[in-house]
């Protein structure tokens, strides 16, 4: 039976407006950064459910049975806000659980999170994402730093084992090049299993945490800070089933 894994975030809508001399329109699109990572685990032993960063604020649960029903949750790429800000609290000024206590208190109990790079990830562009000093990142092997913490590498960056461990096993050769992370420090009781090279940044980092397990990888699970050569290469696939394997093998 497959394992159930819930993808929160990573979509977006994007705006633009056209001008053609007098003449002018708006233009909305939607986007989803998921696809290549959803397609990579076809037909593996996680069946990924993707909730749309739109659809979070409403659908994500609010109840610690309702989390429980999951046996990995993501975030990737969706900030603090849209979790704590339900609509009944935002539009109708109704109390609401807090879901940033309530993924706390699953990996407490013994479920597992993994969080995963982005513009909305950790601190994220602009400090938006706001994960610092939350219950989130108390149960994270890394801790958020106090600003923008995005760290653009136009030029590549490579990845750099720092000891060995399960989560690299069955990928070989090397490693695709990056464009870029979130930067974040290592929190004392995480364990620390890969930099950016040339830095000392974490990458990949886990932690036990109570009853359960948490994991971040602090580049993207796609474009941009993963460009194709990473996403259509055969070890991107191995790497986040290897990440589940260890999320999850107390089940």
């Amino acid at each position: 039976m497959q394992k159930q894994v819930l993808l929160v975030g990573e979509s977006w809508t994007s705006t633009s407006n056209h001008i053609k001399g007098f003449d002018q329109f708006s233009t909305a699109t939607w986007h989803s950064g998921a696809n290549d990572f959803i397609a990579a685990l076809k037909d593996s032993d996680y069946a990924i459910t993707h909730m749309p960063a739109h659809a979070a604020a409403t659908d994500f649960p609010l109840t610690l049975e309702g989390l429980q029903k999951w046996d990995v949750i993501i975030l990737s790429d969706i900030g603090a806000n849209t979790l704590l800000l339900h609509p009944d609290t935002w539009l109708k000024s109704r109390r609401t659980a807090n879901r940033l206590a309530l993924i706390h208190d699953y990996v407490a109990a013994g479920g597992s999170l993994m969080m995963i790079g982005g513009y909305f990830s950790f601190q994220g562009i602009n400090g938006g994402a706001r994960f610092r000093n939350t219950l989130v990142e108390k149960v994270l092997p890394v801790r958020c730093l106090a600003w923008d913490d995005r760290i653009e590498t136009p030029e590549g960056s490579t990845l750099e084992m720092t000891q060995s461990h399960a989560l690299f096993d069955n990928i070989s050769g090397e490693w695709p090049w990056m464009l870029g992370y979130n930067e974040v420090e290592m929190q004392p009781e995480g364990t620390l299993l890969a930099t950016v090279a040339g830095t000392a940044h974490p990458l990949l980092a886990v932690r036990e945490y109570q009853q359960g397990r948490s994991l971040v990888w602090t580049s993207d699970m796609s474009a941009h800070w993963l460009p194709e050569e990473f996403t259509q290469w055969p070890g991107y696939r191995q790497l986040w089933i290897n990440c589940f394997d260890w999320l999850t093998e107390r089940a």
